[in-house]
């Protein structure tokens, strides 16, 4: 069995005393583990790093087999993250994400296009959260849990829709949401056509996607969810927080 691709690492461990397991997320083949011989040299140490974007080739003998990768590096974004503390949490938040919530070896192209895109962006934090956010939502639709935006579920209007219910997943427009609005999550505008971002959007966003794939994805499983996520919040949070105070 042979396949070869471009894809992201997502996570690397030691194997033995030289080699390394990686999980990969590829457009063809999803989420995939292998193992990398020589995998802990001080050569491939920087390019099995999460985040960077490589070419490999997996061989097995049978398909149910780990398998062995080899792997070339295209863009080793990963070291100048690392230097950028918000980005660095995006990174560990989205691979944590996908480790944990993707089943190994299911192709899901669409969440990989969000993906690649949130990737290219993690140098800029005026764009990337918004980006996140989005792919929090794909990461829901391609496991089966994908909110319903188009319309309110109580007047099927399609017009000023302001809150989505966390039982349904369904959007809800202003009038039909005002008797319920402590039990509502906010629906940000830029979910549903609007490219601007006003303040309070990231939180909003967060806490939406965020509230389903606790409830839907690792409640299901019995899991936490990823500590990872919950740092990223944090860090989002008090960065808008500190951006929005007035000057002194």
């Amino acid at each position: 069995m042979q396949w070869a691709a471009d894809g992201y690492i997502l996570s690397a461990r030691p194997h033995g005393e030289t080699s390394a397991i990686i999980n990969v997320f590829t457009k063809e083949q999803g989420r995939h583990a292998g193992i990398v011989r020589g995998g802990r040299s001080r050569r491939m140490r920087p390019v099995l790093q999460a985040g960077n974007q490589v070419t490999v080739n997996w061989n097995a003998r049978l398909s149910e087999h780990l398998g062995v990768f080899k792997v070339e590096a295209l863009d080793a974004r990963a070291a100048i993250l690392m230097q950028d503390r918000a980005a660095l949490a995006g990174l560990n938040s989205v691979s944590a994400l996908c480790m944990q919530a993707l089943p190994e070896r299911e192709a899901h192209p669409k969440l990989f296009e969000v993906y690649k895109v949130l990737m290219g962006q993690l140098h800029d934090i005026d764009v990337w959260p918004a980006l996140y956010i989005r792919f929090e939502m794909a990461l829901l639709q391609a496991l089966g849990y994908g909110l319903d935006l188009s319309q309110c579920a109580a007047t099927s209007s399609t017009e000023n829709l302001t809150h989505v219910s966390p039982r349904s997943g369904r959007a809800v427009c202003a009038d039909a949401a005002k008797p319920y609005l402590d039990k509502l999550l906010r629906l940000p505008p830029f979910l549903h056509g609007q490219n601007k971002i006003e303040e309070g959007d990231i939180e909003a966003g967060l806490i939406l996607s965020g509230t389903f794939l606790r409830t839907r994805v690792f409640h299901t499983q019995n899991r936490d969810m990823p500590e990872a996520r919950n740092h990223l919040q944090s860090v989002l949070l008090k960065h808008f927080k500190l951006e929005n105070q007035p000057n002194q």
